[in-house]
């Protein structure tokens, strides 16, 4: 069927109902869901690869190297204690990376293929609002310009660098770097007591490498509860990384010693640190770069994010489609809120169904955290602090993995549940986990609080024997004081 234009001259084909600006998750999940509402949708991403930095050089990659080296510690310090005995044990590191690669390959190819499934036309390049709201996507293909009805920015965010830190220096890393080391450090400064440097630090450390990590706060794990992040530090450190905690990084430099380059850390008040490499794990900020927003009315906050409504998604500068005008949405690390990936995906569901339907919902104080290090850890809902600082009344249960026998068939006797709950209606407002698949094992309580359950309803549901959950039930029943197992 031959292409059709309107008026203005645009044909079709330039006409989108949504166009999306990158194929992260978010962007990419929304993608999908605009094609099942019968929109016609086009995506724009600016890497060869589609999804994001968590599929490319994020979560999945990092996964991949976390079990990887799981696996070699288990091998290296825990098989004897199962009667299995390993000779001659080696680490094939390229062996490592290549498996981390054909899983990244494996993923990313998926969600090409899901665009061409659910018909969505993918545009590789970079995109930047014009004066009239249109879009022009810029690649190795030439320039387009696309003017569609409703647009989404989904363009993820970045590495945070440090500021006064030369990030050029060849053994100062980001995040992207150390998912690619060609050889274990001898000695990783990690900077930065977070998520991420908290995971990498664990790879790094199983496969042989002395971590020290510089935080600036007095704890680890800004943001989660500090009981979980005060437990979890114990475990770190049993297990062999060093902390210094309120420490300020002031500068970085690079030397050699010998034959062997090396980086000295240098801190306020205290001796520098010197090591192999420097991982600058600090955070992230939202990518806009390049998007021409002053050519749309958009004004990032300070911290660099797009301001929205929250209840539907929209910028400052939406405008009614319906009326002429073109609806403007931002979802995933761009706009306010935690930095995950399952987030941004709530949100890609909930802006296509708002585009489609004018209906669309995200359940923000249902959104759990994870840090995928053994012990997982693991938060939803509200901590202690929170709570506190609220004035709000609560009641707390907390059972011991210990105390699992599930947990100790499988040498993962290690972390607790606690699970907070309203003081007068039993409503669960928080749970926190630290234990082996706390991820997997705070979805219960996740699912729970979305429908409003109470601490009772999870202590009286079966759970089934032998398992790691029934900690979950057995927390619920300390809530109450009557836990059957401590």
């Amino acid at each position: 069927m031959p292409e059709t234009a309107s008026a203005d001259g645009v044909s079709d084909a330039d006409r989108p109902d949504v166009l999306i600006l990158g194929a992260g998750p978010g962007g990419y999940v929304a993608a999908i869901r605009c094609s099942q509402l019968g929109l016609k949708t086009a995506i724009v991403e600016k890497e060869p690869a589609l999804g994001g930095t968590c599929l490319r050089v994020g979560c999945i990659p990092s996964k991949a190297l976390l079990e990887s080296s799981h696996l070699f510690e288990e091998a290296s310090h825990a098989f004897e204690g199962h009667g299995i005995i390993v000779d001659q044990l080696k680490l094939n590191l390229d062996q490592m990376m290549q498996r981390k690669n054909k899983v990244v390959k494996q993923l990313t190819q998926g969600v090409a293929g899901l665009m061409k499934k659910n018909k969505v036309e993918v545009l590789h390049g970079t995109a930047s609002f014009n004066d009239d709201r249109s879009v022009t996507v810029r690649g190795e293909a030439g320039e387009r310009t696309l003017h569609a009805r409703n647009v989404v920015i989904a363009t993820g965010s970045k590495v945070t660098d440090l500021p006064g830190i030369d990030m050029s220096l060849s053994r100062v890393d980001t995040s992207t770097e150390a998912l690619t080391y060609e050889a274990v450090p001898r000695k990783l400064i990690l900077i930065g007591g977070g998520v991420i440097g908290l995971e990498l630090g664990s790879v790094w450390r199983r496969l042989g490498a002395e971590v020290v990590v510089l935080e600036y706060l007095d704890r680890i794990l800004p943001g989660m509860d500090a009981e979980l992040a005060k437990e979890a530090k114990k475990f770190f450190e049993k297990q062999g990384i060093t902390f210094k905690l309120g420490t300020k990084v002031t500068g970085i430099e690079q030397f050699t010693e010998g034959q062997t380059e090396q980086v000295r850390v240098t801190v306020e008040g205290g001796e520098p640190v010197v090591g192999d490499r420097a991982l600058v794990a600090i955070g992230r900020r939202p990518n806009t770069d390049g998007l021409n927003l002053e050519a749309v009315g958009i004004e990032t906050n300070k911290k660099g994010q797009i301001p929205i409504d929250g209840a539907t998604l929209r910028t400052p500068a939406w405008s009614d489609p319906d009326d002429g005008g073109v609806g403007i949405y931002a979802i995933g690390d761009v706009v306010e809120g935690p930095m995950l990936a399952h987030k941004a995906e709530e949100e890609g569901v909930a802006v296509a169904e708002l585009i489609a339907t004018g209906h669309g919902h995200v359940a923000y104080d249902h959104v759990p955290a994870v840090v995928y290090t053994d012990p997982e850890i693991a938060s939803a809902g509200k901590t202690e602090e929170e709570l506190k600082e609220a004035g709000t009344a609560y009641s707390k249960g907390k059972f011991p993995l210990l105390a699992n026998g599930r947990a100790l068939a499988i040498d993962a006797a290690t972390g607790f549940v606690k699970i907070l709950a309203d003081k007068e209606t039993d409503r669960i407002l928080g749970c926190h986990i630290i234990a082996r698949g706390a991820g997997d094992l705070i979805q219960e309580v996740v699912a729970g609080m979305q429908f409003g359950a109470s601490a009772e309803d999870i202590a009286r549901t079966c759970h089934a024997h032998p398992t790691l959950s029934e900690s979950v039930k057995e927390a619920a029943l300390a809530v109450d004081g009557r836990a059957l197992h401590v």
